[in-house]
């Protein structure tokens, strides 16, 4: 006997789980009591109506799963029994509840959904220290029936399994790997590495991404799951400070990668991978989830028809029967006036007795009484056709308001079915993924590697001679130069330069040149410097000197 509770809201959601044909092999609402709907939406959905209209309680359910031992299964009795003694423990007697049956993996078990609400006292029922008495509730239920628990609810347990979370249970579900495993491959890969750059390595090849989050190391898997990497370890000697030291030289939390930065990353790598394997895998069990939904859905639509039918012959039987009330009403009316009237014609005088009762005036008398008699005959009938008409009308009324809500009821019922359909095809998505998953680990008890390559931020080791240490590698050796320095011209051969000389050159003048005047001043020109360079006097043409330092300086640009 495992039972497993919370409280909780979102009652559509969680009739939405209940009610998953292909998660589970059978489905039976076996109960639903205290509501007016006799599916669990409507259900759900007035008592969430109740919560929000007579208190502020978010968390207006008290959801109950109870599973049989592995080698125990129980009666529908004893089920009824364990969730009566639930009720009295709890302090849930006579709340609205709901059970629910399901097959699954070939083993049955029980829901059980209450509301917290009580609406005598407009508050929300206390459930303190509720996991305590579930378990003695466990104890006294399998002494009673003579039932065998697990080891986590025996007294005298020396070590008592941790429950798994759902957390975790979700994991298992995507990952198709147990917490154990997965704790088993990381705790090996750490006894086994030297290093941390070797035990990075190895969870890469086992499909996992050291990544930072809340805490300084986490790891993140192929499918996106998330653990700390300390918890993983399955060594009790390993502290969480020794894994932060054994990792911290060579991958400080600055250097790895966000949590959404992994999750994005892994994200691209299995897409193809399950893109590639979705096309053909999923399309048999797709095919026959939407034939076992379409005749379900046939099936509903088929009773909401026949309602509707039913529906349109009370109407017309409804109208039928007034038209004949109204008719009846009507003839026994002018039956009573025609009675009447034959009554008086026998009894009207004749002869002296009529000449009499005209003299002395009674005949006028008695035809004012007879007139009175039957206007008040005409009132009451007009009456009583309008209280008939009224109550006619009030009555089609009710009749229609219970069709609408039928109606309403029928359209709540198929949105229900709608999102019923949605989840089963959820899950069959999920159950496609860990399959698949499955199949690509190929019988290894590890995921995929993701082969990544992370190395801490910043430049990686390199060779290099100690004249080029402060060098760049990845810039080109233009672009090492110094900005006032340019990179040596190559050097021009003879015909080259003529050309470019040539180019230079102005255009020819095309008017008449003295040539002996101008060789001869060029002569003079000529000779006058020589002279006063060999005299070293102050001449317009640079000393020997200056054309030094002229020199030195072009040496010390270049």
């Amino acid at each position: 006997m495992i039972p497993k509770a919370s409280q909780r809201g979102l009652g559509q959601d969680l009739a939405t789980h209940l009610l998953n044909a292909l998660d589970n092999e059978y489905v039976e609402v076996a109960e639903v009591s205290g509501a007016v709907a006799t599916d669990l939406h409507g259900a759900f959905a007035e008592w969430e109506a109740i919560a929000k209209g007579l208190t502020k309680c978010r968390e207006y359910l008290y959801s109950l799963s109870v599973n049989p031992g592995p080698d125990s299964e129980l009666s529908r009795a004893q089920y009824l029994d364990y969730a009566q003694r639930v009720e009295k423990k709890l302090g849930l007697e006579g709340q609205p509840r709901a059970l629910v049956f399901h097959i699954k993996d070939g083993r049955e078990h029980c829901h059980m959904v209450w509301s917290r609400i009580d609406w005598q006292s407009e508050k929300a029922i206390h459930l303190a220290f509720d996991h305590e008495k579930l378990m003695m509730v466990s104890r006294e239920f399998a002494r009673d029936h003579k039932l065998t628990l697990p080891d986590g609810y025996r007294r005298d347990a020396s070590e008592r399994g941790r429950r798994q979370s759902l957390y975790e249970t979700q994991q298992e579900r995507m990952t198709g790997l147990s917490k154990q495993e997965r704790m088993d491959m990381i705790t090996q890969a750490y006894r086994h590495s030297d290093s941390a750059r070797s035990f990075v390595q190895a969870l890469e090849a086992m499909g996992y991404v050291l990544a930072t989050g809340k805490r300084p190391y986490v790891l993140v898997d192929m499918y996106g799951t998330m653990n700390a990497l300390p918890k993983m370890i399955d060594d009790r000697n390993v502290r969480t400070l020794d894994v932060r030291k054994f990792l911290w030289h060579d991958f400080p939390p600055t250097s790895l990668p966000s949590v959404e930065e992994a999750r994005a990353l892994v994200a691209e790598l299995r897409k193809a991978r399950e893109e590639f394997a979705k096309a053909g895998a999923s399309a048999d069990r797709l095919t026959k989830l939407e034939a076992m939904q379409g005749r379900r859905r046939a099936e509903l639509v088929t009773a909401q028809e026949r309602e509707r039918t039913q529906h349109r012959h009370e109407r017309t039987v409804l109208a039928g029967a007034q038209l004949a009330e109204r008719q009846a009403h009507k003839s026994a009316y002018l039956a009573q006036v025609r009675a009447v009237r034959a009554a008086r014609e026998e009894a009207r005088p004749t002869g002296l007795a009529a000449f009499l009762g005209k003299v002395t005036g009674v005949s006028l008398v008695i035809g004012k009484l007879h007139r009175h008699r039957d206007a008040k005959a005409y009132r009451a009938f007009v009456a009583e056709r309008q209280d008939l008409i009224a109550g006619q009308k009030q009555a089609a009324s009710m009749l229609q308001r219970q069709q609408e809500v039928h109606g309403l009821d029928g359209a709540r019922q198929l949105r229900a079915l709608v999102k019923v359909e949605l989840r089963e095809r959820q899950a069959l998505e999920v159950k496609r993924v860990r399959e698949q998953r499955t199949v690509e680990r190929q019988g290894r008890a590890q995921m995929p590697g993701l082969d990544l390559d992370l190395r801490p931020r910043g430049r990686g080791p390199s060779v290099r001679k100690a004249k080029n240490r402060y060098q760049d590698p990845l810039r080109t050796p233009e672009e090492r130069l110094p900005q006032h320095q340019t990179a040596p011209k190559k050097r021009l051969s003879d015909a080259e330069l003529l050309s470019q000389l040539e180019e230079s050159l102005p255009p020819p003048i095309e008017s008449d040149i003295d040539l002996r005047a101008s060789f001869e001043r060029a002569a003079e020109d000529t000779r006058g410097e020589g002279e006063r360079g060999e005299e070293g006097g102050e001449g317009g043409g640079p000393s020997g000197r200056a054309r030094r330092s002229d020199r030195d300086d072009f040496e010390r640009e270049r």
